[in-house]
């Protein structure tokens, strides 16, 4: 790992967990589908940046709206290494156009069942 990569991926498993207020456990898994990104020390450590939290708290939010996780880390791949108030304004509004893409397409599912028709056939 380099200086500078040292200097900014400080944050261990368990203070990315901690702060996001998930387990150690899903902080490993947002990683292997991309969502956060870790270093190695030299000792073999994970370590991640300060955005790592700030992208599953998010990644969580995006889930309960029904992305999968391949679908936010593709997202997330467009924020710069350091991301800017005015990059997650850009997250936030991709977020908020599927949420509501998502939700018009519910409302019209619903819409259907309530017509009258046969489950089976709408």
């Amino acid at each position: 790992m380099t200086a500078e990569a040292l200097s900014t991926y400080t944050l261990t498993v368990g203070e990315v967990a901690a702060a996001a207020g998930v387990a150690t456990s899903a902080v490993r898994f947002y990683e292997q589908h991309g969502v956060v990104h870790a270093e190695r020390t030299s000792g073999d450590q994970r370590r991640f940046d300060d955005s790592a939290a700030c992208r599953i708290r998010v990644a969580k939010v995006a889930q309960r709206v029904g992305l999968t996780v391949r679908e936010i880390a593709g997202i997330f791949d467009e924020l710069p290494r350091d991301p800017q108030p005015a990059d997650w304004g850009r997250v936030a509004e991709t977020l908020i156009r599927e949420a509501e893409e998502r939700t018009a397409a519910l409302r019209a599912h619903l819409d259907a069942m309530r017509s009258g028709s046969r489950l089976c056939e709408l």
